[in-house]
């Protein structure tokens, strides 16, 4: 993970993935200018029409999410916090906790 996120280009993944990466790093920076061929590309590797839309749909909302914590102030969880939600969502999921009767 760490070797992802400082270069996916050299990261040691398979080499679809590191064809989506880049892609998805034209998209977060300069999407306006993505031509068919740069798609292409992405499906030239295996990856789906529906695949692709998710990868830029993932970018593009958290995109969102960073300017509207930075807008509106909302600052990340501690460590601690990500801990516990993660054991959370692992034994329960998303719904919240049934409430007893």
């Amino acid at each position: 993970m760490d070797a992802v996120l400082e270069c996916p280009r050299t990261a040691p993944i398979p080499e679809r993935e590191k064809v989506l990466f880049a892609f998805l790093e034209h998209v977060n920076g300069s999407s306006y200018a993505l031509r068919r061929e740069e798609v292409d590309a992405v499906r030239a590797v295996g990856w789906s029409d529906e695949a692709i839309y998710d990868a830029v749909s993932v970018c593009a909302l958290f995109n969102f999410y960073n300017r509207w914590c930075d807008g509106t102030g909302v600052r990340p969880m501690t460590p601690e916090d990500y801990a516990a939600t993660g054991k959370r969502l692992a034994a329960h999921g998303y719904l919240p906790p049934s409430q007893s009767k």
